[in-house]
This record gives C-alpha cells, sequence and structure tokens, in this order.
C-alpha cells in the first residue's frame, strides 16, 4: 500500500484489523508527518507531559535453560553472568520500598524460568502482595505459565504480566529454537483470561528487517485485546551471546518504530525498555513526542545497564515531563470489591471518554 493511500485522518481509531500493507505504509511516511501524527493521537488519550515510571528487578538470576540469542541469563552462553537464586521476600521488598522513594510507581519482578514450578510462584505471590500494600502496582516476568498458574497470580493481585513475543514469528526462529512462537500467545492468552493485563512487546536492532519490525507490530495490534502496556526494547549487545557484533538499528528506525506502536494501539502505554543506555538525551526526548510515555527507571534491567535515576530526573525536568500517578489502590480485597478509584488496575480513560460520560 503506498502511504498516499492510508486515511491519515482515521488514525486514532481503536483497531484490531491492520494489514501488513497499512503498517508498511506507516512505517514509510516521512519522518516529520509519522511524528506529527503519532502526537496528535497521544494527546487524544494521554497527558503529553506524564510518563509511567516503572522500576524492574531480577529476582532469580542466570541459568536459564532456554537459548533466546540475546540474552546474557541463557545457561548456553558464557557471559560472565553469576547464577542468583530465588531472591527472599523481605530483600525484594526493601528493594520495592528504594524504587518508590526514587519516583517509581511500579515494580516489575523478572525470574531467568522457562516456566515457574508451583512452589517457586508460591514466593512471588507473596512478593506481589507486599508491593501492592505499598500502593505499588506490580508486574512479573516469570516465562511460561499455564492457565492456572495465572489465575494464582492473579489472586495475589498481579496488575500486569510482561512476555514479550521479540519479533515476527518468521524472524522469532532465527533467535529461540527451545520455545516457539505460539508458546507464547498460549501464555498471553492465560494471562488475558486470569484478568491480569498484558505488557508485550519485542526487540529491536536483533539483524531483523523493515518487514518484520511490521510483522510484530501487526500481531500485537490484532490481538483481541491491544496490550495494556507494549515495552520497545533496543538490544543491549553482551559478549558472549550470539547477537555481540549484529550492526545496529538506525536510530530513526527505533523512533519510527515507537510511533507507529502508538498509532496502532493508541490507549495502550509505550515504553522505551531495554538500551536507553545507548540512546542521547535528544533520541529520548524524540521518542517521548513519538509517543512514547512509560520508561524502566533504576540502575539495572534485570542484568543489563540503565541510565540512573538522576539522569532520568534531570531529564524529566528539562523536558517538563511529571511521573504518572499509579493507577491502583494499596489494598488488594478494596481493589476486587471495586471500592477504589474507577480507573484503578485498568487503563486510564481518556479526556474525550471522561468528557461523553460527564
Amino acid at each position: 500500500m503506498s502511504t498516499a493511500a492510508l486515511d491519515l485522518n482515521s488514525l486514532g481509531n481503536v483497531r484490531h484489523d491492520w494489514t501488513l500493507g497499512e503498517v508498511s505504509a506507516l512505517l514509510a511516511l516521512p519522518f516529520a508527518d509519522l511524528v506529527f501524527h503519532a502526537q496528535r493521537v497521544h494527546r487524544t488519550y494521554f497527558n503529553p507531559n506524564e510518563v509511567q515510571v516503572s522500576t524492574l528487578l531480577s529476582i532469580k538470576t542466570g541459568a536459564c535453560p532456554e537459548d533466546c540469542a540475546y540474552c546474557p541469563q541463557s545457561v548456553r552462553y558464557d557471559t560472565g553472568l553469576e547464577r542468583e537464586e530465588l531472591m527472599a521476600v523481605d530483600a525484594v521488598l526493601e528493594n520495592a520500598r528504594a524504587a518508590k522513594a526514587k519516583g517509581a510507581t511500579r515494580f516489575c519482578m523478572g525470574a531467568a524460568y522457562r516456566s515457574p514450578k508451583d512452589k517457586q510462584l508460591k514466593v512471588v505471590a507473596e512478593m506481589i502482595r507486599g508491593v501492592r500494600a505499598l500502593g505499588m502496582e506490580t508486574c512479573a516476568t516469570l516465562g511460561m505459565l499455564t492457565p492456572q498458574q495465572a489465575l494464582e497470580l492473579k489472586e495475589a493481585g498481579l496488575d500486569y504480566y510482561n512476555h514479550n513475543l521479540d519479533s515476527s514469528e518468521e524472524f522469532y526462529e532465527k533467535i529461540i529454537t527451545t520455545r516457539t512462537f505460539q508458546d507464547r500467545l498460549d501464555t498471553l492468552d492465560s494471562v488475558r483470561n486470569a484478568g491480569i493485563n498484558v505488557c508485550c512487546g519485542g526487540i529491536l536492532g536483533m539483524g531483523e528487517d523493515e518487514t518484520d519490525r511490521a510483522k510484530l507490530l501487526l500481531t500485537l495490534a490484532n490481538m483481541p485485546q491491544h496490550p495494556e502496556s507494549v515495552p520497545v526494547n533496543q538490544l543491549v549487545q553482551v559478549t558472549g551471546t550470539p547477537l555481540k557484533g549484529v550492526e545496529p538499528l538506525d536510530p530513526f528506525d527505533f523512533v519510527r518504530t515507537v510511533a507507529v506502536a502508538r498509532l496502532l494501539m493508541p490507549r495502550s502505554h509505550v515504553r522505551l525498555s531495554a538500551g536507553r543506555t545507548e540512546m542521547n538525551d535528544q533520541m529520548q526526548a524524540l521518542c517521548f513526542l513519538a509517543g512514547a510515555n512509560s520508561i524502566f527507571y533504576g540502575e539495572k534491567l534485570l542484568t543489563t545497564d540503565n541510565p540512573e535515576s538522576d539522569r532520568d530526573q534531570a531529564l524529566f525536568k528539562r523536558l517538563g515531563i511529571s511521573p504518572e500517578a499509579p493507577a491502583v489502590c494499596a489494598d488488594v480485597n478494596e481493589h476486587e470489591s471495586h471500592h477504589c478509584a474507577d480507573r484503578c488496575g485498568s487503563v486510564r480513560k481518556t479526556a474525550v471518554e471522561n468528557a461523553a460520560h460527564a
């Protein structure tokens, strides 16, 4: 499809029937036009000067049996990473308190599992309850889940579950062989059916082409319900992994992908995730202009470096950005009884919707 055939005025409508031609045409728009429309749509659904702030903690590090070519935690690669067992609950809560004190509103817990065992899940559930009691949103990424495990996490008060698709189904097979693309979709179905918000995105710069990026976005945008959070990761090249030395992605292609994610999934939070240490302030500002409105905050993302919180605070001040307030109440029982705020635990209502119901 040519860019001239796109109905640019309709961008911002929530759809689940996008075509590959439409997504490719959006990626091919002149850069200024693409960013303009992404910013226009962003302002329809969000405050453009607010960014949701999350902190990610590795609660169990290394010794993962998977062969994801980008991951330093795989037992198959010699990256010098020290293995660590599942953290104690008190230690995790101490980290959560520190993250909250620095401005994070969502605390994400990541464990290097192919899929967690039930006894491990019970410990994670205790962590979730503790973090929720601090008044923070909770997120976890633990690998593949069964439907019953997803329900147990929901009962513990989990707000979000992260499980990325990584790339297009075709390119995925070049990156991972130990689980299928469909395995990932099945876990996402379990999470969604349990009533947990979905955090799902991909990784750019693994050697994929523009069509692969378009197909990844197409898969996400045509889900029956868009992911509430869409992390866009830039590959962090780690010595010892198969992707060390791959040609870096053009920064403008990264910004384009952020902008198209905003247009395809206008109500979702689009998060700048891994790879921000390689982004200068100007590139991050362009991403915010293109519709990104969430970041990971803190010095580490699982095992790779992340900009220090002081740097992020300084950038926010320069750009006039404020952290978004948490959309969660502290008490899980209060939340489940629907006595909490109208927006708690769900995507916040848009200004348009609020006006319509006034």
